[in-house]
């Protein structure tokens, strides 16, 4: 079930309405396959159908949702085939990160980092499968931030959703928490060592945790998954 949520002038309506969406399909609190209506989700946020429908269109640009002519707007169903391709591009360009990482990231970063893995342990604790998917996220953007590369990461958030969808499936059984807190502690102690190597080295062994989850969560989830 989607969580409640709170409209604020904080930001534009309908950048709030998509990271709203947005966070409901990765999590399947809206299932894959789902119908998505304006009508609804302007009574939902009670607001215009205007911001909801400039939500949709960016949902369909992350490849989220697809506009089927005469039927409406529907959640994509996961294709491991957009997955693979989004964890390829980030891989090359979160390689090319750390690799600068290791000799840039000053004390500060490194003390950022220590304490995002803190709360990263904190979360897995209390079995908060949100947190920890938001502080996983918060530990790559300070190691982009450390280089002062900030972009890098923002190029990587428009191309993981359907990543995201696969890694909150497997928090619980093939990729649980403690086992990615120990990828990232690897990576955090190459960067405090300044080995470049070990940081590379790291982070691909890292990311590559998806290539051997996506398989069995296909497998359990099948419904949820476009079929080849």
């Amino acid at each position: 079930m989607s969580i409640a949520y709170t409209i604020t002038a904080s930001e534009p309506v309908n950048q709030q309405i998509y990271r709203f969406l947005r966070q409901d399909i990765v999590t399947c609190a809206i299932p894959p396959g789902s119908l998505l209506s304006e009508k609804e989700v302007s009574a939902r946020f009670n607001v215009s159908r205007q911001p909801v429908r400039e939500a949709f269109i960016k949902l369909a640009e992350a490849g989220l949702v697809q506009v089927l002519p005469q039927r409406g707007t529907f959640v994509r169903k996961i294709s491991a085939q957009r997955v693979a391709d989004g964890r390829f591009i980030r891989e090359a360009v979160e390689v090319a990160v750390v690799r600068r990482a290791a000799t840039e990231a000053s004390a500060a970063s490194l003390a950022r980092l220590e304490h995002n893995l803190q709360l990263q342990k904190m979360a897995a604790a209390r079995h908060d499968s949100q947190a920890f998917l938001l502080l996983d996220d918060e530990f790559h953007l300070i190691i982009a931030q450390s280089i002062q590369c900030e972009l890098a990461w923002q190029t990587i958030e428009n191309i993981k959703a359907a990543m995201d969808r696969v890694r909150f499936l497997t928090l619980s059984k093939v990729s649980p928490p403690d086992i990615l807190i120990e990828q990232h502690y690897e990576i955090y102690e190459a960067l405090v060592a300044k080995d470049v190597a070990g940081a590379e080295r790291a982070l691909r062994h890292h990311l590559q945790e998806m290539i051997f989850s996506i398989t069995p969560i296909a497998e359990q989830n099948s419904e949820w998954f476009e079929q080849p």
